[in-house]
């Protein structure tokens, strides 16, 4: 049997799947800059481990990989049209927003809390605003009829 058997194909007209669309063009721009994010971050990943004494490097490069994992797999989403998008986004936010904080809570007086300050100042912050904000953006609705059927012209829809 055919591998291509099994996969079902698309019918001459037919939809996607309702929670699967064509993405807009500032949905594309955020999830490039979302998948942009993610992928910078896996370099850096390999920096922490290192350069950090190993404990510390433990911590460091779990936190950002898990912010890479979220970033990635928004992106992702969000290129495709998936509306699945909204949880890693969120997860992506309250992770920078917590990288951001720690970063400046452990760093020492000088260069390092300059760095600490820019970091979230230039890039953390911005970013985790743009997330939450794509993470609290409703959905969008497919136009179309509603759920429930309109009376027709003439007929009593009270009873």
């Amino acid at each position: 049997m055919a591998l291509a058997s099994l996969i079902p194909l698309a019918e001459e007209g037919s939809c996607p799947p309702a929670d699967v669309r064509r993405p807009g063009r500032v949905r594309r721009l955020q999830g490039r800059v979302l998948l942009g994010a993610g992928l910078a971050l896996l370099p850096w990943l390999g920096y922490l481990a290192g350069t950090l004494p190993p404990a510390e490097a433990a911590a460091w490069v779990s936190l950002d990989a898990l912010e890479a994992a979220a970033l990635l797999t928004a992106g992702s989403r969000l290129l495709r049209g998936d509306a699945r998008h909204r949880a890693p986004a969120a997860a992506a936010a309250a992770l920078l927003l917590a990288d951001a904080c720690a970063d400046l809570a452990t760093a020492a007086a000088g260069p390092d809390l300059a760095v600490a300050v820019a970091m979230a100042v230039l890039a953390e912050l911005p970013l985790a605003a743009l997330c939450a904000a794509i993470a609290a953006r409703p959905p969008r609705t497919r136009p179309g009829p509603s759920a429930a059927p309109r009376p027709r012209h003439g007929q009593n829809s009270s009873w």
